[in-house]
């Protein structure tokens, strides 16, 4: 049996979603500890990110939380977690996050989920790091975002082959179908 990874999941805080999102992420957060995976978040209760956690840790993941100082002072720092890291900052959460991580899953969310993974997606590209990148594309969320990286790649942007960096999951059988045969990525820098 393979050694356990960790998954670092990005996603929504929002307690004003769709009740789809909610449903998926208990199916995802489930999925995590059936498939024998662990998890490393943002450490929070509420919105897909607090559903997930619960799912996962009910089924056998260990969750470690990183929650930034500010955040953890509104009082929503999960209970009923393996560990919980506060941190002095959101600099210092995405580092942390990163350390624990051994792939990258980036589910629907807004501003905050966009930044964190596209931070990691760059640092792929730029060989700091060979993990898995997943967008899981629940839903068609990231339909629109896909359109644009297409015009990226157009207009020599980035280069087509950039688009090994991550993979666009439509399912969770095809997420851990990916994980179980991922190969690193190999690729010449821009420059």
């Amino acid at each position: 049996m393979k050694e356990k990874e960790t998954i670092c999941v990005y996603c929504s805080s929002s307690n004003h979603l769709p009740e789809k999102f909610y449903k998926f992420a208990q199916e995802f957060g489930e999925s995590l500890g059936k498939n024998n995976y662990n998890m490393v978040y943002g450490g929070t209760t509420v919105g897909m990110m607090g559903v997930i956690a619960n799912n996962a840790l009910n089924n056998g993941a260990e969750v470690i939380g990183v929650i930034p100082q500010k955040i953890e002072q509104f009082g929503l720092k999960h209970p009923d977690l393996a560990r919980v890291i506060i941190t002095k900052d959101m600099r210092e959460r995405k580092a942390t996050m990163e350390k624990y991580a051994d792939i990258f899953v980036a589910l629907p969310g807004g501003f905050g989920t966009f930044e964190e993974v596209f931070e990691i997606l760059v640092a792929k590209q730029l060989s700091y790091h060979n993990k898995p990148i997943i967008f899981f594309n629940f839903d068609e969320y990231y339909d629109n975002m896909l359109k644009m990286f297409d015009t990226v790649y157009e207009n020599n942007f980035a280069k087509q082959e950039m688009k090994s960096l991550y993979f666009i999951a439509n399912s969770i059988e095809e997420m851990y179908n990916y994980l179980d045969n991922y190969k690193p990525c190999e690729f010449v820098l821009k420059w």
